[in-house]
């Protein structure tokens, strides 16, 4: 109450008093604080009981004013004498010795206010970034102090001056030389000083800088953004204002530990290292803050700080071991749908309340502790430098994926790896940075790009077992493996499908060249099946008039340039045939979508052209060809492979009739998700009904017309055949309530995906055949 009173009064007799120039008002306010050092024999009272912080913010004030009365970019009087007579440098001092208590807060506050209120650049004096660079070392080397709030307010506006200069960053890369050994004489003096009390100390150095302080030289000092070498010769000019008392104070607090006086090879990037550890306050906003901090720093562009950053911080072995200790802090077994449903991973926003939340399940908290962590990984390597963002992508690679999940994925207890896999499946959800969307495919595929054969599919262990995943046993895994590699083929990067499919139909040698013979013209009759009805005729394929036929061309401008090899001289009889072969597969017996408002196949063709139009915006960087290669420059003696992935895709496609219903839309969804490519080979050996395999091999469209000779016979068994259909149809629409289990139900349930599976390829080769065609 008493020091708030004598502010008051202090201020009242200032406002009466006249005005003096606005030098000799700073000189008088930075006296003010000087003098109390030296007259004050009591230095445990706390800065808030003394006029310390008036006589700080009368500074910044008379400061501001000065640069608003002059030209932009001018140097005053004020200004000049605080860099000249390194005030900062004497602030930093008595911050961190903390004297009196509560000075650290203080001096933390004049920082941040004066580099953020004052418009002309600060930083390029040597006697502004030495001090700042010595303060930020003090900040979070204690978590939860009372300074932390001022410590990251300091440390933030410090990053937004580097992020509006980036260059400004140079000055903060210290190099750290080996220390020099003390002599005797300075031991004596360490040894004198550490017997003496703070402020006695103090007031012996105030006392002796006393009339030098006071004293205004009036020279110029121009904020000149040079290099630090010509800044340090430029030093030694200046004369070294209460040197005495920055020196033994910083004497005083010499860190003594042998980890402080290493050698750093490549420097130091104490910004950084500080903002680290303030991302482990218990403090959130804290936390926040300095992440926050973190994100400016890695974009700066400047490769001497990228390098400073990767090399000499350990930045990406934080960022990485905090992802694994989350990881493995999560329950051994968790709900699959609750890992994929659960909410608030934004990274600035994990704030959980477990006893506010109604859907609370055990491992909640864990979970979205977990995933916003690396959803804040993921934001730091999409905004990095690329230099930055490879490093830490390759931390966490090697130090989270590689040593903490792969174990995980490749273990034999079913719950292990149901979790571990749904756990994999979300964070392929999830990532968006280029950079590490590729070190997640390379993790989970490896790098191989020449063909698969039988002999060697198991290269790289995890992907041989994920894709065995997707024929496992257990139907829950095979289902959470299928949809991780469905979401997989969905991210912006080539070697995904490469790896997985293109390049086993590089060669084309899953074709046979020989000329049409009179057994083919017997099986396909004008371009149709045998029995099949024209499409005009086709009750299904109305949509081909020209009333329904898809005016708006925008998804076309996406499309992949047709070469003229590649264009058909009846685009409508090919398409047709195509779409008719596909239509007219399953047989009229085992139909039951027209039965049905809303299943019909023009659903289909909205979501093929939606679809269609995203895959190409995804694969336009890609460089793919408009056209097959053509088959006299292919390798067509070679023994052809699918690949692994197809292999197991098809396997499980020519079980339809046998598996339950959800493992039969999750195959075929992946198959379709493949079909929408606008590769000319996977268009080919997916969607082209009408190329001549060579002996022993099998396309998308062979495995369908099996699955249907298959089914033609076991019709013949099942009496009341399509009433039982029909019923089933309802019921997986939700158009009959539940009753009696129809007998034969996993048959009639994968009869029913296959037709619709079918009218989706059809949709699919339709639109992608109209893509091509059009110019």
């Amino acid at each position: 109450m008493f020091s708030k009173f004598t502010s008051i009064l202090q201020h009242a007799v200032e406002a009466l008093a006249p005005s003096l120039p606005l030098q000799e008002d700073f000189v008088y306010h930075w006296k003010a604080i000087t003098h109390y050092y030296i007259e004050t024999s009591d230095d445990k009272a706390p800065v808030t009981d003394t006029n310390i912080p008036s006589h700080l913010e009368q500074m910044l004030d008379i400061l501001v004013q000065e640069e608003n009365e002059r030209e932009s970019g001018e140097t005053g009087p004020c200004m000049e004498y605080l860099l000249h007579h390194k005030i900062l440098e004497t602030l930093y001092t008595l911050g961190k010795a903390d004297c009196p208590p509560g000075m650290k807060q203080q001096v933390l506050s004049f920082y941040t206010k004066l580099l953020g209120r004052i418009r002309q650049p600060l930083l390029p004096h040597i006697n502004v970034h030495r001090p700042v660079q010595k303060l930020i070392r003090l900040c979070g080397e204690v978590l939860a102090t009372p300074t932390e709030n001022e410590e990251i307010q300091f440390l933030c506006i410090v990053c937004a001056k580097l992020k509006q200069d980036p260059y400004l960053v140079n000055f903060f890369l210290e190099v750290v030389q080996d220390p020099v050994l003390h002599t005797s004489g300075r031991q004596n003096k360490l040894k004198a000083l550490a017997s003496k009390s703070t402020a006695s100390l103090i007031a012996e150095d105030m006392q002796k800088g006393q009339d030098f302080v006071a004293t205004d030289t009036g020279q110029s000092v121009q904020l000149e953004e040079t290099g630090r070498v010509e800044q340090a010769k430029r030093e030694t000019d200046l004369p070294h204002v209460a040197d005495g008392l920055s020196t033994s104070l910083d004497e005083l607090n010499l860190p003594s530990s042998p980890e402080a006086l290493a050698v750093h090879p490549h420097g130091d990037y104490n910004l950084v290292n500080s903002l680290l550890n303030l991302t482990k306050s218990p403090d959130g906003r804290i936390a926040v803050k300095a992440c926050e901090g973190l994100m400016l720093l890695v974009s700066l562009p400047e490769p001497a700080a990228a390098k400073c950053l990767t090399q000499s911080t350990c930045l990406c072995e934080l960022l990485t071991d905090r992802l694994a200790s989350l990881y493995k802090a999560l329950p051994q077994s968790m709900d699959p749908l609750d890992i994929e449903t659960v909410e608030g991973v934004n990274w600035g926003l994990d704030s959980y309340s477990h006893k506010e939340d109604a859907s609370a399940f055990p491992g909640k908290r864990a979970l979205i502790s977990f995933l916003s962590w690396f959803d804040y990984c993921d934001q730091l390597i999409k905004e990095a430098q690329k230099t930055t963002a490879i490093a830490m992508a390759n931390s966490v690679r090697d130090r989270f994926f590689v040593g903490v999940m792969e174990p995980q994925l490749m273990q034999t207890s079913e719950i292990g790896i149901l979790t571990s896999t749904a756990l994999l499946h979300r964070i392929v959800r999830q990532v968006t940075s280029d950079v590490l969307v590729h070190e997640i495919v390379c993790f989970i595929l490896g790098v191989q790009r020449e063909p698969e054969t039988l002999m060697d599919i198991n290269r790289h262990p995890l992907r041989h077992r994920l894709i065995e995943h997707c024929d496992h046993i257990s139907d829950e895994i095979s289902i959470m493996t299928l949809r991780m590699f469905e979401h997989l083929l969905q991210k912006p990067d080539e070697h995904i499908l490469y790896n997985l499919v293109l390049r086993n139909l590089e060669e084309r040698n899953y074709t046979e060249y020989k000329p049409p013979c009179q057994e083919d013209k017997d099986v396909v009759e004008n371009g149709q099946i045998a029995g099949a009805v024209d499409l005009e005729e086709d009750p299904l394929f109305t949509d081909l008039s020209p009333d329904t036929m898809l005016s708006n061309q925008e998804w076309l401008s996406a499309s992949p340039t047709a070469s003229p090899e590649h264009l058909k001289s009846d685009g409508k009889t090919e398409v047709h045939k195509i779409v008719n072969s596909f239509l007219c597969l399953v047989p009229d017996e085992a139909k039951s979508s027209y039965h049905v408002e809303g299943t019909g196949y023009d659903t289909y063709l909205r979501d093929a052209h939606r679809q269609f139009r995203d895959y190409c915006g995804i694969c336009l960087r890609w460089d793919w060809p408009g056209s097959p290669k053509p088959l006299e420059k292919c390798n067509l003696e070679a023994s052809f492979f699918e690949g692994h992935f197809l292999k197991v895709l098809f396997d499980r496609m020519g079980r339809i009739l046998d598996q339950p219903y959800d493992v039969n839309l999750q195959v075929t969804s992946v198959l379709s998700k493949l079909s929408l490519f606008p590769h000319p080979h996977i268009h080919e050996y997916l969607l082209d009904p009408y190329i001549n395999l060579a002996s022993g091999c099998r396309s998308l469209f062979s495995v369908i017309v099996r699955v249907v000779g298959d089914l033609m016979v076991r019709i013949q068994r099942i009496p009341d055949f399509t009433p039982k259909l029909l019923l089933v149809r309802k019921r997986l629409l939700g158009l009959e309530p539940e009753g009696p289990i129809v007998d034969h139900m996993t048959l009639l349930e994968g009869v029913i995906v296959l037709e619709e599976f079918c009218k989706e390829l059809a949709a699919i080769a339709f639109v992608k055949y109209h893509a091509s065609s059009t110019p």
